[in-house]
């Protein structure tokens, strides 16, 4: 195992490719997180996914043979209520998405509107239909702010590549010819949040993701150290379309610390 790796107090870890798809624990998974608990290490599990909370991440992981409390999870959607809460607290929203979005809205006060609301908010969704689109391009139109929980067009599950919110929203942004405000990573204000809940700063603290257009470019803007994992979206291929490259490659979570 690399000595700077090894030394680092702080793992920011992205969830889908790096320790699932869908249902499945990639390769590697329960060591890693076994050897972050044995070395007594901070760890942040960070994903632009919005549809679960954290609890229900938490769930996941435990019946995937995977145990970590909750606090360990930190969303998309939680950051984006975070963000609405302190722009327009008490606001109304309009929302395309699943219940850990929802929940995450609801639990900071933001109450559903659709009819007048502030905000335009999409995240991931197996319920997105042309009403919906029809619905949220009225009121953007009518002076709605669109939010978009993260900017991914795709992401991993065991079926293979699937819409993400990135890809979800562009029907909007077209049809209104309104750009999402997007909270998720690559947002430096999603990794400025994960580093105040570690409570570590950039030189301790590295980032583990399988996306070089999110979890890498997170890193790198934000001064962090940056692994990436090729179990997940980015492969040897496609990696060459970016300008930029990862301080650490490995092929799954568990060979960083062989």
């Amino acid at each position: 195992m690399d000595e700077i790796i090894r030394n680092k107090d702080g793992f920011i870890i992205d969830m889908d490719g790096v320790l699932y798809h869908g249902n499945n624990v990639l390769e590697g998974a329960l060591e890693f997180v076994d050897w972050l608990k044995a070395n007594d290490k901070k760890y942040l599990f960070l994903t632009n996914s919005s549809e679960r909370s954290p609890r229900e991440l938490s769930q996941k992981l435990g019946r995937l043979g995977i145990i970590v409390e909750e606090e360990h999870f930190y969303t998309s959607a939680v950051a984006t209520a975070i963000f609405l809460a302190a722009q327009a607290p008490k606001c109304s929203a309009y929302i395309i998405g699943e219940p850990g979005l929802i929940n995450a809205l609801y639990e900071v006060g933001i109450t559903m509107n659709d009819v007048s609301p502030e905000y335009v908010i999409i995240g991931e969704t197996r319920s997105y239909s042309f009403e919906k689109i029809e619905k949220a391009v009225q009121l953007v139109q009518k002076g709605a702010k669109l939010i978009g929980t993260n900017p991914d067009r795709t992401g991993p599950t065991e079926k293979g590549i699937m819409p993400a919110t990135g890809a979800l929203a562009v029907p909007i942004e077209i049809a209104t010819g309104k750009k999402a405000y997007y909270i998720g990573k690559p947002n430096p204000l999603m990794m400025r949040h994960a580093l105040k809940k570690l409570g570590t700063d950039v030189k301790n603290t590295i980032i583990i993701g399988d996306r070089m257009d999110t979890d890498i470019v997170a890193g790198m803007e934000s001064e962090i150290d940056t692994i990436l994992v090729l179990s997940g979206v980015t492969n040897e291929t496609n990696m060459q379309n970016f300008s930029y490259r990862p301080k650490y490659i490995y092929s799954n979570v568990g060979e960083i610390i062989k």
